[in-house]
């Protein structure tokens, strides 16, 4: 196996050596590399979403966008994480708080509970804070709130318009909106979104 250099941006989530050791391709030895063949293919898997006419909010929908955006790099792609984290609920957990936040949205669609933004913005936050997979939460969960904001007639968000995957003040800007969201301040996460 070939060894790999990992260089956690602030507010990543580190993998264990079992998660690590399931990489598919075998050239990778830096994090910039990683980079790289993780977004081609989430551009993949977003291709593959925007085609989709299902309903985006089930545990099946979001098990599968993970697995499309992720599953040449891993091969958990699209596997709840078998261990707890630096962030996230209890492991055990995930399956149980995901079908709230489902159901939650769900709800919130059908009775126009908050403007659409909001609707998946606060969606968007719950996932991130639910962590279900062992990686690559947050760009799921972007793509996520993408995918649900364009079905609810509005414009994708812009995410800071730039990369959030290395360390930037853009991503420090996107770290402390969910952190402030976390203490139940919405407000700068829902700017964010649309910066």
């Amino acid at each position: 196996m070939v060894s790999i250099n990992l260089d956690y941006p602030p507010g990543a989530t580190p993998l264990d050596g079992d998660e690590l050791t399931s990489m598919i391709p075998g050239h990778i030895t830096t994090q910039g590399e990683l980079n790289e063949w993780e977004q081609l293919n989430i551009v993949q898997g977003e291709q593959w979403a925007r085609k989709q006419r299902k309903d985006i909010l089930t545990e099946s929908f979001v098990r599968q966008l993970h697995q499309q955006i992720f599953g040449e790099t891993w091969k958990w792609a699209g596997e709840f994480r078998k261990s707890d984290k630096n962030i996230g609920v209890d492991w055990l957990k995930i399956g149980v708080e995901l079908k709230k936040l489902l159901d939650d949205t769900h709800y919130q669609v059908e009775h126009g509970s908050f403007p659409a933004d909001e609707i998946a913005i606060r969606f968007h936050h719950r996932l991130v804070a639910i962590h279900p997979f062992p990686n690559g939460n947050g760009r799921h969960a972007r793509l996520m709130a993408d995918l649900l904001i364009e079905r609810l007639g509005k414009p994708r968000f812009t995410w800071g318009s730039q990369s959030l995957v290395d360390a930037s003040a853009t991503r420090q800007a996107y770290i402390a909106a969910l952190q402030a969201a976390d203490r139940r301040d919405i407000a700068p996460l829902l700017a964010f979104a649309r910066s």
